[in-house]
């Protein structure tokens, strides 16, 4: 029997990325019969859509490998692994592996194919959003404000924008209907918010959670009517400088601005700009256009901004049961020729 080679390069640079030794272990036990596990024990640079940098010894692992599982594919890595024929990413945003070699060798007569893990972390990411929204719309921002000070004021919390507004009066928008903008919706939606979606194919209708979904051609007329936006979007190139400084001065006074997209989404600057003209209430920024966020960025100290260190999707056990369980299915599927979950679409980007 010719041995079949499973490659494994998950030793993350961050340390809520990095495959802990159980799951070595869960991967080397559920290795089908003919098939050699090669876990990486060197470290890899890796960025939130996949891998930046891999190490020599995975670029030398991957020689024989036809199954690669890691965080995203980068070129190089694809360059060493001529019998490679499936990759799967551990991450769900993959826009950094989209290079002109993966699309050749997906297109390929005996093609590639390439999955990621979109929906695992999408349970845990909408709980942050729901607890980054609640953070501002109850005060908890000038709670931990006054606590600091050793201040007990009990007016702030009646005042200006923080009066009288309940979880329920909020009409959210959700930028893409996903599984994190599902799960989101779903949450806000059992809370007595009404929900709308602007996803790419609005035909497909509303997901659960979701009052309605709308196309991108009608995001500027519903950010008019948004109290709270959620930017839940993949990072494409429709996507990239989405919600610009023209749109978010369409908000109304008092709204709520989330990012646990990309932070190309996003046009930063202008974002600070309207906090510091009190025209929204807050920020709940996961993930920035640059990152680890710089020292001198304006949003560490800034009074009306949540800064998240893009953990929003960590869940340590949980995490890693849900994306070893997805990798499973679909290597029995992979061995048995069956279609794989979560294939990538190149075109569409996610």
């Amino acid at each position: 029997m010719t041995t079949r080679h499973l490659v494994v390069d998950l030793q993350s640079s961050a340390p809520h990325l990095r495959l802990p030794q159980w799951g070595g272990d869960w991967i080397r036990g559920i290795a089908p019969a003919g098939w050699q596990v090669t876990v990486v024990s060197s470290t890899a640079v890796t960025a939130g859509n996949g891998t930046s940098q891999a190490s020599d010894e995975s670029v030398a692992a991957m020689a024989y490998a036809e199954v690669f599982f890691g965080y995203g594919i980068t070129a190089p890595l694809l360059e060493a692994a001529p019998a490679l024929r499936w990759a799967h990413s551990a991450s769900a945003g993959i826009g950094g592996s989209i290079t002109p070699i993966l699309r050749e060798r997906v297109r390929a007569g005996a093609g590639l194919v390439f999955t990621n893990s979109a929906g695992v972390y999408a349970e845990v990411m909408a709980e942050t959003v729901l607890a980054g929204v609640l953070h501002f719309v109850r005060g908890l921002d000038l709670a931990v404000q006054q606590q600091a000070q050793a201040v007990w004021n009990q007016h702030p919390f009646a005042a200006g924008d923080r009066q009288g507004r309940e979880l329920n009066e909020h009409r959210v928008l959700i930028i893409g209907a996903g599984g994190i903008g599902t799960s989101v919706a779903t949450r806000f939606a059992a809370l007595g918010c009404r929900c709308t979606g602007i996803r790419r194919r609005p035909e497909l209708g509303p997901p659960p959670g979701f009052a309605r979904v709308v196309g991108l051609d009608a995001l500027d007329a519903e950010l008019a009517e948004a109290d709270v936006v959620v930017i839940a979007a993949p990072e494409t190139e429709a996507t990239k400088a989405l919600v610009d400084d023209a749109r978010l001065a369409l908000l109304p006074l008092g709204a709520i601005v989330v990012n646990v997209a990309r932070g190309s989404l996003l046009a930063e600057a202008a974002l600070l700009k309207a906090l510091d003209a009190g025209r929204l209430r807050g920020a709940v920024l996961d993930v920035f256009q640059t990152e680890p966020l710089p020292v001198d960025s304006l949003f560490w100290t800034h009074p009306r901004v949540l800064v998240i260190p893009h953990v929003s999707g960590v869940s340590p056990r949980r995490q890693w049961t849900r994306v070893l369980e997805l990798f499973e299915d679909n290597w029995r599927r992979y061995v048995a020729g069956t279609p794989l979950r979560n294939v990538v679409d190149l075109d569409a980007g996610y």
